[in-house]
């Protein structure tokens, strides 16, 4: 146990001797947390639009103005022609032309059906199916007050006809923030390029100034280095969680809603998974570079692809699905997401907290066994 002791002493000093290492562990975190947590949100939150208005009415400026005042909206071109239209939507310059016919108002004061045409930049799927949300719901609460009007003036008592109004309640992020559902995860992510990193070139660094070959021709033991390189990171790991989700907590203002020494356990769990992995890559790499490039390109690419963190798992298909049980991050993922938003525990998270347990435990003893192996 003193051996050990002695490992994990000698691995904090070389951390804090290398002022670089020490601004990755510390400061790395927090500035991937903060941009990553600005820049990950699939909000809209202007969308510029073009208006082709042919009726020049009372009635079509009122109906504009709905837009404007909906705070989404940013009306940036009053147009003349069809051409400038086209214009605008090729060059990127607004994502919605919204196009009034000249009978427009004359057809809404006799009470009849007028169609408007709206042309959306299609470019970003996910910006104009949002953007598309928005029209539908401006168009129809202004249709629903023109049969309001309708029905009072013509003094119908009652509903002109059935309807369906569904009282709407949005749990668990009522505001519909995608940084909320997001920022959870980049606290996995940055945990998982943290600690795979740091374990992957610790390792490689002795390896490269000659310092690992003098540790193996003392009486230490493979099980005591082995353990005496791990335990440094875990604790290193725990620091992090503390870290990050006190950002999360206090300058995002995200509180975790469940309980908050479930997510470290949980987040112990998963950095098992990570040096694991570190001391994987640190087996098959010989230098710092190349152990860099293997956890960039090797690992943490097709975890951060495979895990749902940016996009959904079930959209992949099935033979991709398959090989996200395999990426230890899902879980995590699914976990945190779970305890922060939603405030749940570990009777509705266990299956993914023992699937996240056993796939640490089996790559972290098979990392460590082929270690143990290079070591002898």
């Amino acid at each position: 146990m003193k051996t050990i002791i002695n490992i994990v002493i000698k691995e904090f000093l070389q951390i804090r001797r290398d002022r670089k290492l020490f601004g990755i562990v510390f400061m790395a975190p927090v500035l991937q947390l903060l941009f990553l947590g600005y820049a990950a949100t699939m909000d809209v939150n202007t969308v510029h639009t073009a208006v082709f208005d042919q009726d020049k009415t009372v009635t079509s400026r009122e109906f504009i103005r709905n837009f404007e005042r909906s705070g989404y909206f940013s009306i940036d071109y009053y147009i003349d022609n069809y051409e400038k239209l086209t214009d605008l939507v090729d060059k990127g310059k607004v994502l919605v032309a919204i196009v009034i016919p000249k009978d427009f108002e004359k057809k809404i004061n006799r009470n009849e059906t007028t169609k408007l045409q709206t042309i959306f930049d299609g470019s970003d799927g996910n910006k104009t199916s949002i953007a598309l949300g928005y029209v539908n719901s401006i168009t129809s609460s202004y249709s629903k007050n023109l049969l309001l009007d309708t029905k009072n003036k013509s003094g119908i008592k009652g509903a002109i006809s059935g309807s369906l109004n569904p009282e709407v309640r949005v749990w668990y992020n009522p505001d519909l923030k995608t940084r909320n559902f997001m920022i959870p995860s980049i606290m996995g992510l940055v945990l998982m390029v943290i600690t795979t990193i740091l374990m992957s070139m610790a390792v490689v660094k002795e390896r490269e100034i000659g310092t690992l070959e003098q540790l193996i021709v003392t009486p230490i033991k493979p099980y005591q280095l082995i353990l005496g390189k791990i335990i440094p990171f875990i604790i290193i790991g725990f620091l992090e969680v503390l870290l990050v989700s006190s950002i999360m907590i206090f300058w995002f203002d995200i509180p975790v809603r469940g309980s908050y020494f479930f997510l470290i356990f949980s987040s112990l769990l998963f950095v098992l998974s990570t040096l694991g992995l570190g001391l994987f890559i640190s087996t098959i790499s010989k230098t710092q570079q190349q152990a860099m490039m293997v956890a960039q390109f090797g690992i943490m690419m097709p975890m951060i692809y495979l895990s749902g963190f940016a996009f959904p798992i079930e959209n992949m298909p099935k033979i991709i699905q398959y090989l996200t049980y395999v990426i230890p991050l899902r879980y995590y993922i699914t976990i945190l997401r779970g305890i922060i938003l939603k405030g749940v525990g570990f009777g509705d998270l266990w299956q993914e907290l023992l699937a996240l347990f056993m796939t640490g435990v089996i790559i972290l003893l098979a990392s460590a066994m082929r270690f143990k192996k290079r070591l002898e």
